[in-house]
């Protein structure tokens, strides 16, 4: 009897501790859970804009203000602090919209001025080319659009003449960085500008110097979802269609009359001469069924 409850003891005990054992362990995976998600929602400060910013604005304490940011999403380059971002007056380098974040690579560094070398790869140019509104599509290009450009030109040899033109593509998929003197890319609405400001490395920017010299240049606006380059070809007047058709050229004195030839009359066949035509006025005179035509004389002869 002692030995059964002491059997019945120990089992109660030993199913006692793996309770125990379980409890704990499930426990101890909510707290690790709850640590992780509070650790996941976190939130830290970074700096926010409160106005647009466009090319040029300044970083002021009066359009900056803290924000909070999931702690593990913070974008790279974010300031943490409103002074840190307004040190040594930097200003905006590309548009900024309400409520995002400040980043080093929108803003020009400590005493930095909003030029646009600034925003510049290191690796690439900027170069200018003259546009209209027929080269520029109509003011429709604008900054931070995308442009092939086009070369109207005299086709090379001694044979030809200032009407074999021929056009090819000289650069694809060019960033258009500003118009006129007009980087914002904010700035969406047509207007015609002089010059537009493209983004190359240095090869294409001296191929666009040297078109400018030996022919006319056109911009071709492109969807900037489209990044196809090459497979273009040269365009001579024969691909517009009409090849074989052409006016002679015409003298510019008038052709002489040819001599009219002489009629030959053959006195064996011919039969009475028809009577002349009288050259002047006349007068009809009938005698009876006969009439005879006479020839009036005007006063004073013919």
């Amino acid at each position: 009897m002692r030995g059964r409850n002491l059997l019945i003891v120990g089992v109660a005990i030993f199913f006692g501790l793996i309770a125990v054992y379980l409890a704990n362990s499930y426990f101890s995976g909510v707290e690790e859970r709850q640590a992780r998600e509070a650790e996941a929602n976190r939130m830290a400060q970074i700096v926010v804009a409160t106005q647009d910013f466009q090319f040029g604005t300044p970083l002021a304490t009066t359009n900056l203000r803290l924000a909070n940011w999931p702690a593990n999403s913070v974008p790279q380059g974010a300031f943490v602090s409103i002074e840190e971002a307004t040190r040594g007056g930097r200003v905006a380098l590309r548009p900024i919209a309400i409520g995002e974040p400040i980043l080093s690579t929108k803003v020009s560094g400590e005493g930095g001025r909003a030029t646009l070398a600034s925003i510049l790869p290191e690796e690439l140019r900027a170069v200018s080319i003259p546009v209209n509104q027929v080269s520029g599509v109509g003011g429709f290009v604008r900054a931070g659009d995308v442009v092939d450009v086009m070369l109207t030109r005299r086709i090379p040899g001694e044979g030809a003449d200032r009407d074999d033109q021929m056009t090819f593509v000289v650069l694809e998929n060019v960033l258009v960085l500003a118009i006129d003197q007009v980087a914002d890319e904010n700035q969406t609405e047509p207007k015609v500008g002089s010059t537009a400001t493209l983004q190359t490395d240095i090869l294409g920017a001296q191929k666009l110097t040297l078109a400018r010299q030996v022919g006319s240049l056109s911009l071709a606006l492109r969807n900037v979802e489209n990044q196809d380059v090459g497979g273009t070809e040269v365009v001579t007047p024969s691909d517009l269609g009409g090849a074989g058709y052409y006016i002679a050229a015409r003298s510019s004195a008038p052709a002489a009359p040819a001599p009219a030839a002489p009629a030959v009359r053959n006195s064996a066949n011919a039969g009475p001469a028809a009577p002349s035509r009288p050259r002047g006025p006349t007068m009809s005179i009938v005698r009876g069924t006969e009439p005879t035509t006479y020839e009036v004389n005007r006063k004073g002869g013919w």
